[in-house]
């Protein structure tokens, strides 16, 4: 008598359905720009932040959503990818050189003398994919400096903690222009190269088929395949020993030191994976900006990525995706939308407040004048959407399956117990 093992195969027809979906899929983001265009490339612009910031939360992602770790001081590690760009790959290098001449002229003379004339007069312009590594290994380097400090804290006091992580980032890069020049300040980096792949230059238009293809669509482009590779390391990471590690202390990091897991080591590498993801988001912001500053990096940029997960599902990589371009594209298309609503109002209510008294009439008019202001507007209509989705939706707009079976499965446990 022999076993036969029986294993489960999709059906053919399944298989299809899922390569046609594939298919559209691509085809739908291949053409994405395109259509965006038709309004203006301020669309696919959006559409590009909309990517980076879906770099960065899939990034944060490891860390609260995988690990269970409140970072609020995430951004810091967007501003060191971003700010090592504006360091390596702009005349800012020089600037840094001649400080150093002037302020102590004898590491000033030994560092001419080392990069030589060119470098000195002009700056290091290396290509960005030679300081993406850099980025993302100098970024894991302070995700394991913040981790290390903070093991063991949990809840608010990890959050406060890497809040002011976050902000001493952001103090550092808007004072480390005196003695020597490392920075420039609150005046920010300028003149970053733009991103380069062999003849393809990214600041560059180029006809297709007919058709103009402008900068902006070709960052959409590279930005989407970075995104991609994240998401594939991404899932890797989750399925692999070492993400489900970082589960485990998620749920209970009592049991699962019991259990074995180093909880030291898992949480550092959470640390330093997420850290290393926010490094090459910065990078490529740097490039794609050509211009950095301190401003870009305060914390309610940290807050708006945490935001991101939480509303799309913490440890959920398509909740964190769709989180992140709805946060990231929303306030822009309600920039455009506003405007057009608020004259159409103001009418409204003026016509309905003139049959009333006057002084009245002018109370409603200019208070709903006031009220109707398009950055007003805009934030009020935001909040509100993020108000009502966490009200219906306090798990997010799509959680994690893992987390409704397992709700499911605890209350047909205790109905089944209640009935015995």
């Amino acid at each position: 008598m022999t076993d036969t093992a029986i294993t489960s195969v999709a059906p053919p027809s399944s298989r299809n359905k899922a390569y046609a979906g594939m298919v559209l899929a691509a085809l739908a983001l291949f053409a994405l720009p395109f259509v965006a265009g038709l309004g203006g490339n301020s669309w696919i612009r959006i559409l590009d932040f909309a990517l980076l910031y879906s770099m960065l939360a899939l990034g944060l992602n490891i860390v609260v959503g995988f690990a269970g770790l409140l970072d609020l001081g995430y951004i810091a590690f967007y501003a060191v990818g971003a700010y090592l760009a504006g360091l390596l790959a702009s005349p800012q290098f020089a600037i840094v050189i001649q400080s150093f001449v002037d302020e102590y002229p004898s590491i000033g003379n030994f560092l001419v003398n080392l990069f030589g004339p060119e470098i000195t007069k002009n700056g290091i312009h290396l290509s960005v994919w030679f300081i993406v590594p850099i980025g993302a290994a100098i970024a894991a380097t302070f995700g394991v400096v913040l981790g290390a400090p903070t093991l063991k804290l949990r809840g608010d006091y990890l959050a406060i903690v890497t809040l002011g992580f976050g902000e001493m980032i952001r103090i550092l890069l808007n004072n480390l222009n005196a003695p020597v020049n490392l920075t420039n300040g609150p005046q920010g980096v300028n003149l970053i190269d733009p991103v380069s792949l062999g003849s393809l230059h990214f600041n560059k238009s180029y006809a297709l088929f007919g058709m103009t293809i402008p900068p902006v669509q070709l960052y959409y482009y590279l930005f989407l395949v970075l995104v991609i590779l994240i998401v594939f390391v991404t899932i890797r990471l989750q399925d692999s020993r070492i993400g489900r590690a970082w589960v485990a202390i998620r749920e209970d990091e009592i049991a699962a030191k019991a259990m074995g897991i180093n909880t030291r080591n898992i949480k550092l590498l959470a640390f330093a994976m997420g850290a290393s993801f926010g490094g090459v988001s910065g990078t490529m912001f740097g490039a794609f900006q050509g211009f950095v500053s301190p401003e870009s990096f305060v914390l309610p940029e940290s807050i708006l990525i945490l935001s991101m997960v939480v509303l799309g599902g913490m440890g959920h990589i398509p909740g964190v995706i769709l989180g992140a371009i709805l946060l990231s594209a929303l306030p822009e298309v309600l920039r455009h939308a506003v405007p057009a609503i608020r004259l159409p109002a103001l009418e409204v209510i003026d016509k309905v407040t003139s049959v009333g008294p006057t002084f009245l009439h002018d109370l409603i008019v200019n208070f709903a004048g006031n009220l109707l202001e398009p950055e007003v507007l805009r934030q009020l209509i935001f909040g509100l959407a993020m108000v009502l989705v966490m009200l219906r939706r306090p798990s997010g707009l799509w959680p994690a399956p893992e987390h409704g079976r397992g709700l499911h499965g605890i209350k047909a446990k205790r109905s089944a117990a209640e009935g015995a």
